[in-house]
């Protein structure tokens, strides 16, 4: 189990280095907050924050439910092809949004590949409790 919290806690640290990439690049551009578009690095910064943000509310859960039915190891691996292509997705959207396809592949499927297995160790799980 502890490959699974090390992914876990991997996918947030690397959310947070997002949010700091994000900052600077907000410093950079002289964009004033609250706004969050007028300069396009920044926009493409924060897009990735955001969309990282909005895959790791769903990661996060499908991991540890996942790790809890299955195979934790199997898990973790899963979790590392999800920091991986957060990692891929950031360098393509940041260069070039159009080429930012497999990165976003690389994050979506292992999450959900993990929410699926959850979600059939849990119905396994009651089936088995009901006999």
């Amino acid at each position: 189990m502890h490959y699974v919290e090390l992914v876990a806690i991997l996918a947030v640290l690397q959310f947070i280095a997002f949010g700091a990439l994000t900052g600077r690049a907000r410093a950079r551009s002289g964009l004033k907050a609250p706004a969050v578009s007028g300069d396009e690095g920044f926009e493409r910064m924060y897009r990735v924050q955001m969309n990282t943000l909005e895959v790791m509310i769903a990661f996060l859960p499908a991991l540890f439910l996942a790790a809890k039915y299955w195979s934790p190891t199997w898990a973790a691996g899963l979790g590392a092809v999800y920091l991986v292509g957060r990692l891929l997705y950031w360098r393509a959207y940041v260069a070039n949004p159009a080429k930012r396809g497999l990165g976003f592949l690389l994050s979506m499927l292992p999450t959900m590949v993990l929410a699926i297995g959850a979600l059939v160790g849990i119905c396994r799980a009651l089936a088995g409790a009901g006999a």
